[in-house]
This record gives C-alpha cells, sequence and structure tokens, in this order.
C-alpha cells in the first residue's frame, strides 16, 4: 500500500474501511472472517464517512462522491471546491449533527493555502481557509462541544470551541506545538490522523516518528506507542468493544533504508487498548 489513511470502524458492519490514496483504493475488511474487498476510484480517495443510507461517502480529489459498498456504483454528491490541479481533500470526520468535515491539502507547499470545508445536506460549505498547508487530525470531544485539528506542516494541534447546532469552530487555541528540526536527536514526527477515546483523550499518529500519543484534554501526555512502522497516517478504534486499535501507514516516497528498517510500512496494524473508542456518526444526507 503505498499511502493508507482514514481507518474508519463501521460498528453496524463490524468492518474496518480505509483507503490508499497514491493508490485510488477504498478498502473493507470483515476480521471475523478475513474477508477483503476493494474498489478503484477515478481520483485519489482521502476521507470516509458512513452514509446513512447506506455505503460510504469518499471525499476525492475531483469531490464527494457515494460509494455503494454492495453494488460498486459510485455516484457523484458534490464537486471539489477548489483547484484540483494543486489541491486535494484530506483528513476528515463526521460530527454529532451529522456534517461530514474534510479539510485539504496544498500540494505545492509553498503557501499556508490549505482549506476547511463541510458537507451537509449535500451542499459543501467552506467553513475557514488559510493558516495551514495540510489539514489533518480532526477529531470532537464526547460532549461534542470542542474540535481538535492539525495542521501537519506547522506541526501544530488546534483546539476550537464547537457548537454541534450551528456547526460554528470559534476560538481556536493551540493545543500541542512539536519541534519541526528533523536533525534533531530528539525529533518525534509530525501530527497526522487522530481520534478521540471514551474518555475524552487525544489520540493522534506522528508521522515520521514511528509512534502514537495519547494526550489527556487538559494537553497532559498520557502514553506513548511505538510502532513498527515509521509513517503512521491515522488511527481508529474497531472491534465489538472498540478497544482494538487500528493503524494506517504510508511507504511512498520513503528512504529505501527506511524501508529496509521499516518493512511494515504500508501496512494496517492492529492492537489492543484499555480503553474503549466511540462509535462514528453517519452523515445525513
Amino acid at each position: 500500500m503505498l499511502v493508507g489513511e482514514c481507518p474508519l470502524w463501521h460498528a453496524g458492519e463490524q468492518t474496518l474501511y480505509w483507503v490508499d490514496i497514491g493508490g485510488f483504493t477504498v478498502h473493507a475488511l470483515h476480521p471475523a472472517s478475513g474477508a477483503h474487498r476493494e474498489w478503484r476510484m477515478a481520483s485519489e480517495p482521502a476521507a470516509l464517512a458512513i452514509h446513512a443510507g447506506g455505503g460510504l461517502v469518499v471525499a476525492t480529489r475531483a469531490g464527494f462522491v457515494h460509494l455503494d459498498t454492495n453494488s460498486g456504483i459510485v455516484a457523484d454528491i458534490a464537486p471539489a471546491p477548489y483547484d484540483t490541479a494543486t489541491t486535494r481533500f484530506n483528513d476528515g470526520r463526521v460530527d454529532a449533527a451529522g456534517r461530514f468535515w474534510v479539510g485539504t491539502i496544498y500540494e505545492p507547499r509553498d503557501q499556508q493555502a490549505a482549506q476547511m470545508f463541510c458537507l451537509e445536506k449535500d451542499v459543501v460549505s467552506l467553513k475557514w481557509s488559510g493558516g495551514m498547508m495540510n489539514s489533518n487530525g480532526l477529531g470532537f470531544t464526547p460532549d461534542g462541544q470542542a474540535m481538535y485539528h492539525a495542521d501537519t506542516a506547522s506541526h501544530r494541534i488546534d483546539r476550537y470551541r464547537f457548537d454541534v447546532a450551528s456547526g460554528e469552530a470559534r476560538a481556536r487555541e493551540t493545543f500541542q506545538l512539536f519541534s519541526a528540526d528533523k536533525k534533531a536527536i530528539d525529533y518525534g514526527g509530525r501530527p497526522d490522523g487522530a481520534a478521540v477515546d471514551s474518555e475524552g483523550a487525544y489520540w493522534c499518529a506522528m508521522f515520521e516518528g514511528a509512534r502514537l500519543l495519547r494526550f489527556a484534554a487538559s494537553g497532559e501526555l498520557l502514553r506513548e506507542v511505538r510502532l513498527p512502522v515509521k509513517c503512521p497516517t491515522m488511527i481508529a478504534f474497531g472491534g465489538e468493544d472498540l478497544r482494538t486499535l487500528y493503524v494506517t501507514s504510508a511507504s511512498h516516497g520513503r528512504p529505501e533504508a527506511e524501508r529496509a528498517s521499516y518493512p511494515l510500512n504500508g501496512c494496517v496494524l492492529s492492537m489492543k487498548v484499555d480503553v474503549a473508542g466511540r462509535e462514528e456518526y453517519a452523515y445525513q444526507p
């Protein structure tokens, strides 16, 4: 797998979905049976959401589409609201009201031109623009009153006050800021995808850091999990008790020496954890 991303546990199906962005593919695994399925997409898939009417919503470079996971039929929902030559959708998550939030990555990476969009009732709206190059790490607290968001390029995780009724995120504050010095001996990677568990702790995959970090809402580091992949990309809680942690990872473009040291780069990992996650909300069309 080139760039494994956006693991999504569908509790009703007891199935793990994820994407390979560079491979233009959406994957599904039913762990109990070992059954694996995949669907080739016309443009790079990035973020996934459970669709309340069945199947998945897929945020691709070309826009939002509905994937019928029974028939394999892909139907357009809304076109991309940006220049697809320089930008694509990246990380996303559904809020408690059924809106699908998805940020973008600005691929030239010469300015902070990424944006945050929201798909609500099949209409796309712009929530904010700029201040980031690579939108990542979306997560909502169990009470729905706060949103987490990371800009991987800035090595920063922010927290917003969130209003579920209006869908507005306000009063941004820095939650975590990591060193950007890649030559430092203690360089620990940069924040990528994330998830919030049932206790309200924020789990973050540290790309190039070969680790996961779990933070309390106060910002205190509660746990570090070392991984056998250099570039974990995102995490999801799954299993019947939501205590299986799934981790996607990337292999594309990584140095040969790194691939030799981390042969599992590009694989999907799983591990048991003590604290359960939460079921993902479904997108409401």
